[in-house]
């Protein structure tokens, strides 16, 4: 009994640690996730399938980019897609196209890891 106990007394740091370390990684509030896999499942057909690969897939971009680059990234996006001045502004800016391309390499891992 004693040898059992010790060991689930040095294992347990090494879990608090791990779990810390996941809410690092975990920063991307539910409601962008959720709004991440709606859009997404719109787009691939609305099924069952499409949801486990979507929910894949924004757990794969959380892990590449930080919430506030993935923020930065689809305000560029939405941007983009603007008529005129607003639109060419954004499309014309080394940074707006390097966050826009950070998001792009993520969303490319994430169809190769779940789709």
């Amino acid at each position: 009994m004693r040898a059992i106990s010790k060991f689930l007394f040095v294992g347990l740091p090494p879990l608090l640690c791990g779990s810390a370390w996941a809410a690092d990684l975990n920063d991307y509030p539910t409601a962008a996730r959720a709004d991440y896999v709606f859009g997404c499942m719109k787009a691939n057909g609305d099924t069952r399938l499409s949801l486990d690969q979507c929910s894949c897939s924004i757990d794969v971009i959380a892990t590449i980019l930080p919430y506030e680059r993935y923020v930065a990234a689809e305000t560029v996006a939405s941007v983009n897609q603007q008529a005129g001045q607003v639109g060419a502004l954004m499309r014309n800016t080394d940074a707006a196209r390097d966050v826009l391309q950070e998001l792009r390499r993520a969303q490319a891992e994430a169809q190769v890891r779940c789709f």
